[in-house]
């Protein structure tokens, strides 16, 4: 399998800091809040805004003598305890033990409350004060999101692998938060350019400082498959011989896979696997000359153009393909969700795409597994319980966003990621040395600027799921490239997912961006600087 090099230490990133903080679902609070010192960040200065804060007391300061305390009976508070000290040990230089709740006090606490049912599955509360800080919730995913926040609250230095001065204070009150929408995703496609297991992991620790909890993985398209299938083996070891480019490739071993779906479950999130479906399949065309109609398999494909290839659909072989596919994948992946793709199938007749996803939907439940699919799914028949991802733009057709709104009347629940908002392979400007420009420029600013519960006339907002960020890599090919093309763009979607909308503020959230510089630079993200923010 093709290597790359890998980067040490990365979760991802971002702090924030700015003029404004959110009290009590969304308000402004002052810019410095009460009793905070010159080096305490004010509370709530953070990306995602937190639903709602209560600043006032003195800090915390984390020293020598802090003790992180976890529920004794919970192996989930140990984990997360132990995650919370690899933080924050090598930039304190404390050794900052993971005891259990009843040795000793103050400290941080991480409580499990199941009964505290307003906290949902995702919610949590910190309180912070002179005596300690507690974070509460219902869940142990509450938990993880609420330790996202203690970090962001700390200043950016504490993200770096050696010993800093400090002081490490936490500015006293609370924060109580829960999240705006369930599904807060993004997508990474090793397709187009093939990404290490170290790759993807450090793009999984970038994501967990934001709340994303969904790591949806395009893993085949024209240019290379790329998951190990052992009843089709040719898949990966012909298919996913190249990328775009021409380069070698690689693919995902099933212990490779294994291992991104234990560590993303580590950050509280779930692998959402695609295996695109009609189209975009020529790597599994080359690989296999039954699969095609006329039983000629084409040459692997390098470039970029869409929409030239197609499952045969009326084969049998071809539903005993994907049988075989989805039953192996299903197999390894414990969440829930199973995207089959259905974009741009333009090779594949309408009655013929919707007699194929007639025939696959089923599979997928066979499986246990829920369908997603692109928004193009929702021209056939949605089986019930299935996710539309809507990835059109402003400009597309009325007829085409009715399609999708209709379908949200009659059940269909939708993840919005328009291509001209939340697609983080656009350019910025027409000077932007990575990216594509089919869908616009799209600037720190129009990125966050929109408003999910608004974006398709007639759409229920009960019917939407959340939220999705997708990077496509036809000109992305390292870590490097993900780090310029997703940040800062990736933490306005996380917010749009996470955020109640009356904190929804392109003004103050620019402010409280610009403060994440040092946290990116310390973290070693190499960001795109837009002149649209004020860095400090």
């Amino acid at each position: 399998m093709k290597q790359r090099r890998t980067f040490p230490r990365v979760l991802g990133a971002l702090l924030l800091v700015a003029a404004a903080g959110i009290s009590s679902v969304g308000a402004a609070v002052p810019a410095i809040a009460p009793a905070a010192g010159p080096a305490t960040r004010p509370l709530g200065q953070i990306v995602p805004a937190p639903a709602s804060v209560a600043p006032g007391g003195a800090p915390y300061a984390i020293t020598a003598a802090t003790r992180i305390r976890v529920d004794e009976d919970s192996r989930e508070s140990r984990a997360i305890g132990d995650y919370l000290a690899g933080v924050l040990r090598p930039s304190t230089g404390h050794p900052l033990p993971v005891v259990d709740e009843k040795r000793g006090r103050g400290g941080i606490l991480l409580r499990l409350a199941p009964r505290d049912r307003a906290l949902g599955e995702e919610g949590y509360r910190l309180t912070s004060g002179p005596g300690g800080v507690t974070l509460t919730a219902q869940r142990p995913a509450g938990l993880f999101r609420g330790v996202q926040t203690l970090r962001q609250q700390l200043p950016a230095a504490v993200e770096k692998d050696t010993v800093q001065p400090g002081p490490w204070t936490v500015a006293g009150g609370t924060i109580t938060d829960t999240p705006r929408y369930a599904y807060r995703g993004a997508m990474l496609d090793v397709s187009r350019h093939f990404f290490t297991v170290d790759e993807v992991k450090r793009y999984i620790d970038q994501l967990a400082l934001y709340k994303i909890n969904k790591l949806h993985l395009h893993l085949s398209d024209d240019q290379g498959w790329r998951i190990a299938i052992d009843s089709w083996p040719r898949l990966a070891t012909y298919g996913g011989s190249t990328e775009v480019g021409g380069g070698p490739g690689g693919y995902y071993t099933k212990d490779d896979y294994k291992e991104i779906v234990r560590y993303a479950a580590s950050r509280y999130q779930e692998v959402v696997p695609e295996i695109d479906l009609p189209g975009h399949t020529n790597a599994a065309l080359a690989s296999y000359a039954e699969l095609n109609c006329d039983g000629v398999a084409p040459p692997l494909y390098t470039g970029t153009a869409v929409g030239f290839s197609s499952l045969c659909v009326p084969k049998p072989v071809t539903y005993d393909f994907v049988d075989d596919v989805i039953r192996e994948l299903a197999a390894l992946t414990p969440g829930k969700h199973l995207h089959i793709g259905g974009d741009e199938a333009h090779s594949t007749t309408h009655e013929d795409y919707v007699a194929f996803m007639d025939r696959v939907q089923p599979i997928v439940a066979k499986y246990g597994k829920t369908v997603i699919g692109w928004h193009q799914l929702t021209g056939a028949r949605p089986a019930e319980g299935a996710l539309a991802q809507y990835w059109g733009l402003d400009r597309s057709s009325g007829a085409e966003k009715e399609q999708v709104a209709a379908a949200a009347r009659a059940g269909t629940k939708v993840i919005l990621s328009p291509a001209d908002r939340a697609y983080l392979d656009m350019k910025y400007t027409k000077d932007t040395k990575l990216g594509l420009s089919w869908a616009g420029y799209v600037e720190v600013q129009r990125s966050y600027d929109w408003n999910p519960a608004t974006l398709l006339p007639g759409l229920p907002e009960s019917a939407i799921a959340g939220v999705e960020a997708p990077l496509w890599t036809e000109t992305v090919s390292e870590s490097a490239h993900i780090d310029q093309m997703a940040f800062p763009r990736l933490p306005g979607i996380a917010e749009l997912g996470w955020s109640p909308a009356a904190t929804h503020d392109w003004a103050a959230y620019r402010e409280r961006l610009a403060q994440q510089g040092p946290r990116f630079e310390a973290l070693g993200i190499g960001f795109y600087r837009s002149p649209q923010v004020p860095w400090r």
